[in-house]
């Protein structure tokens, strides 16, 4: 399986890079994240956790970064296995400044192996497609409220004198909420699935046909969660 794509961040390079550094960022924009952590140098492991449909379980995942060129660039492999089967990947990611914006190119490949290979190559190419989408939106939300929390506060209003005396002016406080990464839970995981159903269907069949077959893809589309989930 061959993914590639690209996607375009509202925040600065720096701070694109660093999440994708976080395990704990990481760990909350995945639907089913839970108990990432570096393990080594450039390297950590995962641990998805699955509760949609006939899927069910934990599956461990190893990740490792290479050739890596900060805040620009990295190489990733990826070892991931589960009751379901395994997944071996290697992709790549480049961050280019656009102005106050961040553009992300990546691209990889997969080799499947257990019960997930039998999924048609077609509709695991389009659930791929969606799942990264839908974490890399994830993403893009933790990082507006971060570049938010960034931001100065606004000045405080200037009033006239009174009698050449300067009346006192309250503190501004900022409203500002603290980030908070967005953080699945079994309820997301379903709609997760839905939206992947319908990228899934506006992919690959005619336009004619949707109502009656968005249905059936949730069924499938759960199955193969973990794998895109591993990446």
């Amino acid at each position: 399986m061959e993914i590639s794509g690209d996607y375009v961040f509202d925040a600065p390079r720096e701070m694109v890079w660093k999440a994708l550094l976080d395990p704990n960022v990481l760990g909350a924009i995945m639907p089913g994240g839970k108990g990432f952590e570096q393990t080594d140098e450039n390297q950590y492991k995962g641990v998805l956790e699955v509760k949609v449909g006939p899927v069910q379980g934990t599956f461990q995942g190893v990740i490792k970064l290479l050739d890596i060129v900060p805040p620009e660039r990295y190489q990733i492999e990826v070892d991931g296995k589960g009751p379901a089967g395994f997944v071996k990947a290697t992709g790549k990611m480049q961050l280019e400044v656009r102005e106050n914006q961040t553009f992300m190119e990546y691209s990889g490949q997969a080799q499947v192996g257990g019960r997930i290979a039998s999924v048609g190559q077609r509709l695991m190419d389009s659930a791929a497609r969606s799942i990264i989408r839908q974490s890399l939106e994830a993403l893009n939300e933790y990082l507006k409220i971060e570049v938010a929390k960034q931001a100065p506060p606004p000045p405080a209003p200037v009033e006239p004198t009174t009698n050449g005396v300067s009346p006192t002016v309250p503190p501004v406080v900022s409203q500002v909420s603290q980030p908070v990464a967005p953080k699945y839970t079994t309820t997301t995981q379903t709609m997760v699935a839905v939206n992947v159903a319908r990228d899934v269907v506006n992919d690959i069949v005619p336009a004619k046909y949707h109502p009656w077959l968005i249905g059936a893809v949730v069924a499938l589309i759960v199955f193969i969660l973990w794998l895109i989930l591993s990446r």
